[in-house]
C-alpha cells in the first residue's frame, strides 16, 4: 500500500489524459463499429463516464460500512451490451466531475479505510485499496482499447469474445 500516492496521482491525471486523447481522435472515427461485438470509441468513452457514479458509491460504502458486500456490475446482463452513447463532451465532463468527487473522498480517507476489506463474488480479495487500483486499471484498459480501435489495422485488432 506504499503506492497510494502514485494511485492518487494516476487517478488525478486520468481526466486530462483522457480528454486530450479523445479530442485528438477524428470525429469520423468516434461512432465507427469495427466489427461484430466491438464497441465504438464513443461507447468506450461513454462507459467510462457512466460507471463513475457507481464507483463513487462503492467508495462511499467503504466509508460507511465495516465490511461492505458488493454485487457484480455486469453491463449486458440486465441492460444493453453496449453503453448508451453520450456526446464525447458530456461524457468527458461527467468523468471529470465524478473523478473529482472520488479523489476528495480518497484523499481524505485514513489508513484504516484504505485497509478496509469487502466481499465481492468476482474476486478472491477486495478492499478499498484494490478498488482504487481497479478504477485506475479500468480507465487505462478502456483508453488502450480506444487507441486500438482508432489506430490498429483490422487484421490486428484484439477480438474480445
Amino acid at each position: 500500500m506504499q503506492d497510494i500516492r502514485d494511485l492518487l496521482e494516476g487517478l488525478k491525471r486520468t481526466p486530462g489524459i483522457l480528454s486530450s486523447f479523445v479530442k485528438s481522435i477524428p470525429e469520423s472515427r468516434m461512432d465507427l463499429r469495427r466489427g461484430e461485438g466491438f464497441w465504438t470509441i464513443a461507447e468506450h468513452v461513454s462507459h467510462l463516464a457512466e460507471v463513475q457514479p457507481m464507483l463513487l458509491e462503492r467508495f462511499q460504502r467503504f466509508l460507511n460500512e465495516d465490511h461492505p458486500q458488493f454485487i457484480p456490475f455486469n453491463p449486458g446482463k440486465d441492460e444493453p451490451v453496449t453503453p448508451v452513447c453520450m456526446s464525447p463532451t458530456a461524457a468527458l465532463l461527467q468523468f471529470e466531475q465524478y473523478r473529482k468527487k472520488q479523489l476528495m473522498l480518497l484523499e481524505n480517507a485514513g489508513t484504516q479505510i484504505w485497509q478496509r476489506t469487502a466481499t465481492h463474488p468476482e474476486y478472491d480479495q477486495y478492499s478499498f485499496y484494490i478498488l482504487a487500483r481497479h478504477v485506475l486499471m479500468h480507465d487505462y484498459w478502456h483508453m488502450y482499447r480506444i487507441e486500438e480501435l482508432w489506430l490498429t489495422r483490422d487484421g490486428y485488432l484484439t477480438r474480445l469474445e
